[in-house]
C-alpha cells in the first residue's frame, strides 16, 4: 500500500485534534484513501508538554525545516495560526512543492493573494476548510456544491464565543462580564477574547467567503466591523419584546455591481433561519435564486470539529496525488486569471433597517422632537415602545423601529440625537436584518 507523508507545523489544541483523529481513524482513512496517511514530523516550540495523544519522539522537533526540507513530506498542515511566520511557512512548502492545509483565516484573509497565486503557479493544492465554521463543510460547498449558483447573500454566525455570550444574555439572563467569564471557564473564550467579541475574528472569515463566492479579494481592514461588547441587557430584553434575537452577523451581500461586507451585532426577527442558533454553534446561509436559500449548521471551533476539516482536506489532497489530479478545483472557486476586482460598497451607502433605544426624560415633545430629527434625515419610523420609568435615574427608555434607511443617514440623525438636553446618555444603535 502506497503511503502518502504530511508534516504538522503546530501541536496546540487543534493540532492535537487532528493527531488523534489521524490515529484513531487510520484504518478507516486508509480503506476510504487507498493509501496510507502517515504524520511524519510534527514541529512546534515545545516538544515536551503532553499533549494526551499517541506520538514518538522521531516525530517531534523544534526544526520546522525537518518539515519543509523533508522531500518524503507531501503535505504541509499549518495550524500556528497569525500572519507571521506561519507566512513564510506556508510560502516556503509552496516554493518546494508541497501542498498545503492551514486553519489560519487571519493569514488567508490577509495574505490570501499571494498564497493562492503561488499554489495555482505550482499547481499545488491550498486546503482550508477549517479556516471558517470549523466542521461546517462551507468552503467546499461553495467551491463545488454551489458552482453553478448566482449568490447573492452570505450570513454567517461564525464565531462560537461571541454566539455563546449573547446566548447566554438572552436565555439565562446574564449580563455581558458574566457571560464572557463562564465562556472562558468553560473554555470557549481565550483569555484575551479581544477578537472574538469585537467581530475581528469574524471578519476574517467574511473575507474568505466573500473571496470564494464572488471571485474577487476584499481588504480586511475595509470592513466594516463593530463587537458585541456595547450589547447590555437591556437590549436583549427590548428586542426580545419587539420578537428579535441579537447575534453577532457577519454580511455579504452582492448587487451585481459592488460588495457589501460587514460584521456587527444584528437584531433577527424570531423566525429567522439564524435567530435560534444558539451556544457555540456557527452557521452560514446561502442565498441565491436556484436554492432560494440554504443553511448550514454545526461546531465551528474545538480540538476535535476543527481537527476533522483538517483531514478532510488532507485526505482529499491525497487522493489527488495518487490520481495525479492535483490543481483539480481552483483553491478560491475561481482560476487567479478569471477573479476580477469588485468595489467594496462604502459604509456610508449601506442600507438598513435600525433599532434605536434613547434613555430620554420623561416630558410632552420628547418623541415629536426624536421623529423630527430622523425624519429630516429621510429616515422613517416602523414602530415605537416606551417602558417603564428606568429605576436608577430619571431616563424612560425609548424604542424606536426604523423603515430602510442608508447608514450615513442615520449616524447624521443619531450624533444630532446624542446632542439633545432631553437624551440622558448615548443612544444604542443596532441594525435590523429581516
Amino acid at each position: 500500500m502506497k503511503t502518502i507523508h504530511a508534516g504538522l507545523i503546530g501541536f496546540g489544541v487543534i493540532g492535537s485534534g487532528v493527531v488523534r483523529i489521524l490515529e484513531e481513524s487510520r484504518e478507516l482513512i486508509a480503506r476510504r484513501l487507498g493509501a496510507e496517511l502517515r504524520l511524519k514530523k510534527i514541529a512546534d516550540l515545545d516538544i515536551e508538554t503532553d499533549r494526551g495523544v499517541p506520538v514518538s519522539r522521531e516525530q517531534l522537533t523544534t526544526n520546522v525545516n525537518d518539515i519543509l526540507e523533508d522531500p518524503e513530506i507531501d503535505i504541509v498542515i499549518e495550524l500556528i495560526g497569525g500572519y507571521e511566520p506561519a507566512r513564510s511557512f506556508v510560502l516556503k512548502a509552496l516554493e518546494n512543492g508541497k501542498h498545503v492545509v492551514s486553519a489560519n483565516k487571519a493569514l488567508l484573509s490577509k495574505h490570501g493573494d499571494e498564497v493562492f497565486a503561488s499554489a495555482e503557479e505550482k499547481n499545488l493544492t491550498v486546503g482550508f476548510e477549517a479556516s471558517v465554521g470549523g466542521a461546517i463543510p462551507i468552503i467546499r460547498s461553495i467551491r463545488e456544491a454551489f458552482a453553478a449558483n448566482p449568490i447573492t447573500l452570505i450570513e454567517g454566525i461564525v464565531n462560537g464565543t461571541a454566539n455563546y455570550i449573547l446566548s447566554r444574555m438572552s436565555d439565562g439572563s446574564c449580563d455581558f462580564d458574566s457571560a464572557l467569564r463562564e465562556a472562558q471557564e468553560k473554555g470557549f473564550a481565550e483569555a484575551d477574547p479581544t477578537f472574538d467579541i469585537e467581530g475581528i475574528d469574524s471578519a476574517h472569515k467574511i473575507a474568505i467567503l466573500t473571496s470564494l463566492a464572488f471571485g474577487t479579494s476584499v481588504d480586511v481592514d475595509r470592513i466594516l466591523v463593530e463587537g458585541i461588547s456595547t450589547i447590555g441587557l437591556e437590549d436583549i430584553q427590548s428586542a426580545a419584546d419587539l420578537g428579535f434575537r441579537i447575534k453577532l452577523l457577519a454580511i455579504s451581500k452582492f448587487d451585481g455591481e459592488s460588495v457589501d461586507v460587514r460584521v456587527h451585532p444584528a437584531m433577527l426577527p424570531n423566525d429567522h433561519p439564524m435567530a435560534s442558533i444558539n451556544g457555540v454553534l456557527n452557521a452560514v446561509r446561502i442565498c441565491d435564486p436556484w436554492m432560494q436559500e440554504n443553511v448550514l449548521v454545526g461546531h465551528g471551533a474545538g480540538s476535535l470539529p476543527t481537527g476533522s476539516a483538517v483531514v478532510g482536506d488532507v485526505i482529499e489532497i491525497a487522493r489527488g496525488i495518487l490520481s495525479g489530479s492535483s490543481g483539480r478545483v481552483a483553491p478560491r472557486s475561481f482560476p487567479q486569471k478569471f477573479r476580477r476586482d469588485i468595489p467594496l460598497r462604502d459604509r456610508d451607502d449601506i442600507t438598513s433597517a435600525y433599532f434605536l433605544r434613547v434613555k430620554v426624560n420623561d416630558q410632552p415633545g420628547v418623541l415629536s422632537t426624536l421623529s423630527g430629527i430622523l425624519g429630516s434625515h429621510a429616515i422613517s419610523i416602523e414602530s415605537v415602545l416606551q417602558k417603564e420609568r428606568c429605576a436608577k435615574g430619571r431616563g424612560v427608555p425609548l424604542m424606536i423601529m426604523t423603515h430602510t434607511a442608508k447608514e450615513r443617514d442615520m449616524r447624521h440623525a443619531l450624533q444630532k440625537i446624542s446632542e439633545l438636553e432631553c437624551v440622558d446618555e448615548n443612544p444604542v444603535l443596532i441594525r435590523v436584518e429581516k
